[in-house]
């Protein structure tokens, strides 16, 4: 991975756009193992989330977002056709503490549990106040798997929305989609709840250099119960991937333009 500057507009070149990371927070990731407490229910856990959440970090979050990025939300009102359940969010990964706001705004007033790579938890003190805000990292072993799906059926049980970032790594600013796994995917199949997706775009504004964020809201997608189980995985996947890569051609700012290196020696 190599970063440069041409001009005024910053190149990175990437070689593998499943597995580059280009984030600039360097933090240690703590091991998710079975010793992991993924968060709880109940009355204490609940009016701790309603404080941390809802009356702390709201205003904040959609303050931030409007005064650094004009931020605003098209196409919220399908959300209206699955009201009362649970459902899955799936979104590209462009920006490290936008991507963890926006889901908040894109799926209220159901709360949102974002499901992160550790170092999302490892930062020394916010521990339990990401886990109220609702990180939930990936597990580490067969021990943290079967507490991180058992978390994860509650907080569908609960009828809460889950987002995920399928592209896995960030690529700041970047405006297209990359292409991701289905594996992910395989969460709204085994818990038989409907999918939407937001695709972030970065757009002009008229007096200012800085970005305005518009964020595309599409679905719900629904799994083919006519295909096997991995056909529909890769169904659903498709689908997602299309009204993301459609959504992503309104963005018409490019603040860094990402070159794939043709061999290891460029």
């Amino acid at each position: 991975m190599k970063k440069t500057d041409e001009g005024k507009k910053r190149v990175i070149y990437y070689s593998d756009e499943l597995n580059d990371e280009f984030s600039e927070m360097q933090i240690k990731a703590i091991p998710i193992d079975q010793n992991y407490d993924y968060g709880q229910s109940g009355l204490w856990w609940n009016l701790q989330r309603f404080f941390w959440y809802r009356i702390f970090s709201m205003p904040i979050a959609w303050l931030w977002l409007k005064l650094t990025y004009r931020h605003k939300i098209v196409n919220r009102h399908v959300l209206k056709k699955c009201p009362k359940g649970p459902i899955f969010l799936f979104a590209n990964h462009t920006n490290p503490i936008a991507d963890a706001l926006i889901p908040t705004f894109v799926a209220f007033p159901k709360g949102v549990y974002v499901i992160v790579h550790a170092n999302n938890v490892s930062i020394p003190g916010l521990g339990l106040k990401t886990r109220i805000l609702g990180a939930l990292p990936l597990p580490d072993n067969l021990g943290a798997t079967k507490n991180f799906m058992e978390i994860v059926k509650r907080r569908v049980a609960e009828k809460q929305a889950i987002c995920i970032y399928p592209e896995a790594h960030i690529w700041p600013y970047y405006t297209k989609i990359r292409p991701f796994l289905d594996v992910s995917f395989r969460y709204p199949i085994q818990f038989k709840t409907p999918v939407y997706c937001f695709t972030n775009t970065y757009q002009k504004r008229r007096f200012s250099n800085k970005p305005k964020m518009v964020t595309y809201v599409d679905g719900p997608f629904y799994a083919d119960e006519n295909l096997g189980s991995k056909e529909a995985r890769l169904d659903l996947r498709n689908r997602v991937y299309e009204a993301m890569k459609a959504r992503s051609l309104n963005s018409n700012l490019e603040l860094i333009q990402y070159i794939k290196k043709e061999n290891s020696d460029d």
